[in-house]
């Protein structure tokens, strides 16, 4: 079986738009020619209806019809024939017509397809022509006769129109094909030139776009989305691609951070293999050295497995929290843990009167992961910045804003969506006075395993996880952890949470 092949668009509109014009004109000319001679035949009717038959076709007295024709002293108008028949109905004779050849009428008019005064129409006695003719009662009685008019003039003015006709649609079918072909050509360019965009963009050039972006035409209104689609499609692989480098980043810290530990537990491991004759002291600290590195990489192995919970968004404990009592647990257990080497206190947030208040601060969430953050973010400040360096917490309610926090301006990072401006928020600042960062390390300081020091170890500064995690809780929280901070300005964790309700 032989499949055929489709036929393209511009192929399918220009014979179907030709087809259906074809028809319309087609159809008026039918009809044109049937009602022209629907006229003409009624005319020639009419001209059959008036007719009236001299009073000298018949002779004087007895009231029959005369032997024959009396051409000598009897002429009829125009192309009218008479057949008069007597009372019998047999045929007497013929006036007028011309030289030529006459209806075709029976010599007896007795069949029932002939009535009077009903024109019917019948062939020539020869030749191709035809005839009109009408069956009238004559003036003597019982006298009839026929009267005809040939259809020469009808025929030929039908044969003429019908001749025209035809020219007029072969010019018409001839016109629309070409008109047809130019303007379904100009009004597909549009998607010509989409399609040569498209392979454009297929051969690799992924920043092209298309030009017809009208939005009153449909092309147009194509052209935009597509143009969304293609914007789209590029920043989803830009993602992608920062994606696949961040995964194979994060891979190499990794590996990068278990390698030292594991480095350093081997080579103890190897050393009481070889020397199982050690002193007891040797052994002892040998021991110490691979229960501390075994700590670290269970340590680092636990935030890698907290992230990658976090990262497939596991439902959180939504309960009311309060942030005040939060905040404070967490200064609490920093000074235990840091002995008096830094100075960390608690404070109101709001800052515009001379003697704040504390206030009741509550949002909704998981108490304990919200405790991990802030207690990540003060470890941080603590690590970062040198002894005796005044730690501030501050805790209070907002609205979100440029000054307050919640949303983006320039100098301040986060790794999270901005609130919408105006939103109630529940904020928790960590601010310290340390030598602050300057914009290219703000800008990375949330990123997994960056340390503003490469050279720190986790035991002087960490994996560069704590941010990470942080970020990660917060966002799973309906809220993100901002940065502001300057080079000699120290810097300001923020921790923003919507408000309850």
């Amino acid at each position: 079986m032989i499949r055929r092949r489709p036929r393209s668009l511009r192929g399918r509109l220009v014979w179907g738009t030709t087809l259906l014009a074809t028809a319309a004109v087609l159809t008026a000319q039918t009809i044109g020619v049937l009602v022209l001679h629907s006229w003409l035949l009624n005319r020639v009717d009419q001209q059959l209806t008036e007719f009236m038959l001299p009073d000298r076709a018949f002779a004087e007295g007895a009231g029959l019809p005369p032997t024959g024709p009396r051409p000598d002293d009897m002429t009829l108008p125009s192309d009218f024939r008479v057949t008069l028949y007597d009372s019998s109905r047999a045929e007497q004779g013929t006036i007028g017509g011309g030289e030529k050849p006459g209806p075709e009428l029976p010599r007896s008019i007795d069949d029932p397809h002939w009535a009077k005064g009903r024109p019917v129409s019948v062939p020539a006695e020869a030749g191709d022509g035809r005839w009109r003719v009408l069956w009238k009662d004559g003036k003597s009685e019982g006298t009839t006769f026929v009267v005809a008019l040939p259809l020469d003039t009808v025929e030929g003015a039908m044969s003429k129109l019908l001749a025209l006709n035809a020219a007029v649609l072969a010019v018409a079918v001839v016109g629309l094909i070409a008109v047809g072909r130019w303007v379904v050509r100009l009004g597909l360019l549009p998607l010509t030139r989409m399609e040569h965009t498209a392979q454009d963009i297929t051969a690799g050039d992924l920043g092209t776009r298309l030009s017809d972006t009208d939005p009153h035409t449909e092309t147009g209104r194509l052209g935009t989305v597509l143009n969304s689609m293609l914007d789209r499609l590029q920043q989803a692989l830009r993602q992608r691609e920062f994606s696949e480098a961040r995964l194979r980043r994060f891979v190499a810290d990794a590996g990068h951070e278990l390698r030292t530990p594991l480095t350093s537990v081997q080579g103890f491991a190897e050393l009481a293999l070889r020397h199982p004759d050690r002193p007891a002291a040797e052994r002892r600290e040998a021991d110490e050295q691979v229960a501390r590195n075994a700590e670290r990489m269970n340590l680092l192995v636990n935030d890698l497995l907290l992230l990658a919970k976090l990262d497939l968004e596991p439902e959180n404990r939504v309960v009311p929290v309060d942030l005040l009592s939060l905040a404070a647990d967490a200064v609490s257990a920093a000074a235990v843990r840091e002995g008096g080497a830094h100075r960390v206190s608690l404070n109101p947030l709001d800052r515009t009167v001379p003697h704040p208040e504390f206030e009741v601060v509550e949002a909704m969430g998981d108490p304990d992961r919200l405790l991990q953050v802030v207690s990540n973010l003060l470890s941080n400040a603590l690590v970062h910045t040198p002894l005796s360096t005044p730690v501030d917490v501050r805790v209070g309610t907002a609205s979100a804003g440029a000054a307050t926090g919640g949303t983006d301006r320039p100098g301040r990072t986060s790794g999270s969506p901005p609130l919408a401006e105006g939103t109630p928020i529940c904020v928790i600042e960590v601010a310290d006075q340390g030598p602050g960062l300057p914009p290219e390390e703000a800008e990375r300081v949330f990123e997994r395993f960056y340390r503003v020091d490469p050279s720190r170890s986790r035991d002087q500064g960490g994996s560069g996880l704590g941010l990470a995690i942080a970020m990660a809780i917060a966002q799973g929280q309906g809220g993100r952890i901002e940065l502001d901070t300057r080079v000699g300005r120290g810097c300001t964790f923020r921790l923003v949470l919507p408000a309850r309700g």
